[in-house]
């Protein structure tokens, strides 16, 4: 991968844009006003932002263009997992103290999420919030802003790039490179690598977002447990959104299923050492 033509720290993660050739300061401003805007909605690390007020206030919400891809993508993956990914996981979340202000201290047993028809309505990009409710889109949306990123890119006339936040990588253009997946619980090591090109990938992992014994960022729905049986996931697919998706899907459902809903490859390392991976996998596993 090439040296970045820009670094920086943004929604909770480090940002790094490749680009064949310099990257102008207005390119660099349209990508920075683009991830604002975004996190200006979906952060429920902020009080301002759009996922706050609904959290406070029942109404109806106008949400940008890109929520209805973006719901739409959750509506499946709620289908495909029998409802153990829904951005309703949020209260879970803050329960369990992974709350706006990270005090890591959880605040009561775990609650299932409620079910969408019982406090949202949607129609498209439009939210009809029938009571407070908090929604966390981390589980796709950092994938989507990489996207999104990704496509201000190409309207400034910038075909070749890799964009990579915090491990959620695009390469578009360029030549092909190689990934390494990181061993779970040990950062020196890796248990294979993924050749990535003209792509999409994404991963997941407990130990990425973990701050006590069971305690991490990857909670299941329906019982507003953290996951225990799967620990790691890597999933290339043609778009960030749908891969940063599928690397939590693959927490809870059979890859069977998940494979028939979505073109993509993936790899998913259990809690007892065991892996799984897809045929066709663009890349090697280590004995």
């Amino acid at each position: 991968m090439r040296s970045p033509e820009a670094s920086f720290d943004a929604i909770g993660t480090h940002w790094s844009i490749h680009v064949d050739g310099p990257l102008d300061v207005v390119t660099l401003a349209r990508v920075r006003s683009r991830i604002a805007a975004y996190d200006a909605v979906w952060s429920r690390f902020r009080d301002d932002s759009v996922v706050a007020r609904m959290s406070r206030e029942p109404g109806t919400y106008r949400l940008p263009a890109e929520a209805g891809s973006l719901l739409d993508l959750y509506a499946t993956l709620g289908r495909c997992t029998d409802g153990a990914v829904s951005p309703l996981v949020a209260r879970s979340l803050v329960r369990l103290g992974y709350d706006a202000g990270y005090s890591l201290r959880p605040a009561g047993e775990p609650e299932p999420a409620p079910a969408w028809d019982d406090v949202l309505e949607r129609d498209g990009c439009t939210l009809v919030v029938r009571e407070p409710v908090l929604l966390d889109v981390g589980a796709a949306g950092k994938g989507q802003l990489v996207d999104l990123v990704a496509a201000e890119l190409r309207d400034c006339g910038i075909e070749e790039y890799v964009v990579d936040a915090g491990g959620d990588l695009v390469n578009h253009g360029g030549a092909a490179f190689w990934v390494a997946l990181q061993q779970p619980g040990d950062p020196t090591r890796a248990i294979g690598v993924m050749e990535l090109e003209g792509a999409a990938l994404c991963g997941s992992a407990v130990d990425r977002r973990a701050w006590g014994d069971g305690l991490h960022h990857v909670v299941d729905a329906r019982t507003g447990r953290p996951a225990q049986d799967v620990v790691a996931t890597w999933v290339v697919a043609d778009t960030a959104m749908v891969a940063d998706g599928l690397s939590t899907a693959h927490f809870f459902a059979d890859p069977d299923r998940l494979e028939a809903a979505f073109d993509h490859t993936y790899v998913r390392v259990h809690a007892d050492g065991r892996v799984r991976y897809s045929l066709g996998l663009p890349g090697e596993l280590f004995a």
